[in-house]
């Protein structure tokens, strides 16, 4: 990986999130050998003003009052900045031209704080990397002059509600106006390469230190222990927008000698479901993902149960290079992504029905050499590879 360099990300989603979050860990990857601050989602009017016992209104409160510092620093190479600004909610106007002259005015606040931390830690030349932040941000590559301005594509964001109503128009905007589009789908890179021909599908990654369990010393938490084998695992955010209710209820009621155990925190719709009356179902609630890679060695077969949306269908779920990384059989949906990309490392399962067929052969079919190969695969996906590939990106532009 080059060193030495200067970069600028930020995304939709905040630094201080629960779950890992796929920019927090390439932050992590790139603050190895280059100096990068992470800008933190600022806060919106509508939480200072309605939703004042909000976490983040809370951190707010304490940044613009001085209690806590704006410019977090990490460790040797890595702030966090969290603007001293507060950004109006406007996504409501539905009119395009007021909706982008206010959008400026916010990029404006913003950007104007990302100015004071670049002055305050003397970044030159900086990389800004775009995760998806088609509305936030917009106007970056105007106001702050970076060398190279990135969008990285990864999810499709724009099928969901709140960035449906101006990210449908936005995106295609940010992503010609980019000096550089990278891609975790080739449907997205196809999708991009309309609007900027420099749009480029390299992948994705995965933490493989902190899945490593080479001399199989990794302790499996003690509250599987009660849990009786096989083990069928879901490790992850339980929402009812990418996850198959119907599916896992069918899975576990035919099959009542399998224990079904989810561990990640629960949207209403999963806590309203049958899945809590089934005596073989085991909620084991959020956990801090340095925990994850024990409840994954703990399981007999970990299982990604998608609902095929179009959020869903063309996404790279990170979680599956987590569960290959331990070795563990994999059963998943049988989206676009996964046929494409991990038909040959993983079961994949059309309907409901079919997962009990293909978790009956993941189970049957397992051994330490295909255990093996699939750490190998999925070492081969790395933070590392996967920065390596963006810089690969970034020296083309030069020439």
């Amino acid at each position: 990986m080059p060193t030495g360099r200067d970069f600028i990300v930020h995304s939709i989603q905040p630094w201080d999130t629960f779950v890992a979050t796929v920019l927090k860990y390439i932050t992590m990857e790139l603050c190895k050998t280059n100096r990068v601050i992470f800008l933190d989602t600022p806060l919106q009017r509508s939480f200072q003003l309605f939703r004042r016992d909000a976490p983040e209104t809370k951190k707010y409160r304490k940044v613009f009052s001085g209690q806590d510092t704006d410019l977090l620093q990490i460790n040797e190479n890595l702030w966090v900045l969290y603007p001293k600004t507060v950004l109006e909610s406007i996504n409501w106007i539905s009119n395009p031209g007021l909706f982008d002259t206010l959008n400026k005015m916010n990029d404006k606040r913003f950007a104007r704080q990302v100015k004071t931390a670049v002055d305050r830690l003397n970044f030159r030349d900086y990389v800004i990397l775009n995760d998806t932040s088609m509305i936030n941000g917009f106007n970056f590559k105007e106001l702050l002059n970076p060398s190279v301005q990135m969008y990285f594509l990864r999810d499709h964001v724009t099928k969901v509600a709140y960035h449906a109503r101006h990210g449908i128009r936005l995106e295609p905007l940010l992503i010609k106006k980019s000096d550089l589009v990278v891609t975790n789908s080739p449907y997205f890179s196809d999708y991009a390469r309309e609007f900027n021909p420099n749009s480029h599908f390299i992948g994705q990654g995965c933490d493989i230190d902190l899945y490593r369990d080479d001399e199989g010393t990794m302790k499996v938490p003690d509250e599987l222990s009660s849990i009786p084998h096989p083990r069928i695992g879901y490790t992850g955010n339980l929402t009812s927008i990418r996850l198959d209710i119907d599916l896992l209820v069918h899975v576990a009621e035919q099959r009542p000698d399998w224990s079904m155990v989810l561990v990640g925190p629960e949207d209403q719709a999963f806590k309203d479901s049958k899945l809590h009356q089934l005596k073989n179902v085991y909620f084991l609630g959020g956990k801090p993902g340095t925990e994850l890679p024990g409840y994954v060695k703990g399981f007999d077969v970990a299982i990604n149960p998608q609902i095929i949306n179009e959020i869903t269908n063309i996404n790279y779920p990170l979680k599956l290079d987590e569960y290959l990384a331990m070795g563990v059989p994999v059963v998943a949906t049988k989206t676009w992504f996964m046929n494409f990309y991990f038909s040959n490392d993983s079961y994949l399962a059309p309907t409901k029905e079919d997962y009990i067929i293909e978790i009956g052969k993941a189970l049957a079919e397992d051994s330490p050499d295909k255990r093996k190969e699939r750490i190998r695969v999925a070492r081969s996906h790395s933070w590392a590879n996967f920065v390596d590939k963006i810089f690969e990106q970034i020296k083309l532009l030069k020439k």
